[in-house]
């Protein structure tokens, strides 16, 4: 495959080319600004169902996955009871969770949170050394209640002493918005190289289907 290059041009016109864009990606930050803000001010559904997960330190109510702080993000990933199949797009969001510390530092703890029993999601963190806290909904309704189904989500709770509340929930595309190995491609000339996107650089791949486990490339 011939690789088509950008056009080269000299710094003056290199500058002025990237300033137009930057107009444009202003514009862009503005605007996700002003959506953070709604999404701030979303209302919340009291999520008072007792559950009770399996984790690290034994069984857990969804509270305790809290760890005494305010706010929770709860990443659904898709490890179902008995499966060997380990979502290369979940495995690739995982890989991009940053140390936990400046999320504590704002309240907020992160947590994963999946149907399989928890000595098969142990297995899976050991393989591809994972160290964010993971617990087991196997035998709980929380899944389907979340409305993942068979897929991956993200929810967002909130903590009013012991009562907690569901405040946003997102999946497909909007995990992209988690990853930043899609975030950092971005930036590139040859960008994700999947066949939806207008560059015509480097291989033209079905969208996603590029993705591994880290250990399997």
């Amino acid at each position: 495959m011939t690789t088509a290059l950008p056009a080269i041009v000299t710094p003056e016109e290199w500058q002025a080319a990237r300033e137009a864009l930057l107009v444009k990606e202003k514009r862009l930050t503005k605007a996700m600004d002003a959506v953070s803000a709604e999404r701030r001010r979303l209302p919340m559904v009291a999520f008072d169902k007792e559950y009770e997960f399996d984790g690290r330190h034994g069984k857990a109510a969804l509270l305790d996955v809290f760890e005494g702080r305010k706010q929770l993000i709860v990443y659904h990933f898709m490890l179902h009871p008995g499966s060997d199949h380990l979502c290369p797009g979940c495995s690739l969001v995982l890989d991009n969770m940053g140390h936990p510390a400046h999320l504590h530092a704002r309240d907020t703890t992160l947590a994963v949170i999946a149907p399989a029993p928890l000595p098969e999601a142990e297995a899976v963190k050991k393989r591809m050394g994972w160290t964010v806290p993971w617990y087991s909904s196997d035998g709980t309704d929380f899944t389907e209640d979340c409305g993942v189904g068979t897929g991956f989500g993200v929810s967002v709770f909130l903590r009013d002493g012991d009562r907690v509340f569901r405040t946003y929930f997102t999946t497909g595309r909007g995990g992209d918005q988690l990853d930043t190995t899609l975030r950092y491609l971005d930036l590139t000339p040859m960008g994700r190289q999947e066949d939806w996107e207008e560059s015509g650089r480097g291989r033209d791949d079905p969208a996603s289907s590029w993705w591994r486990p880290h250990d399997e490339y």
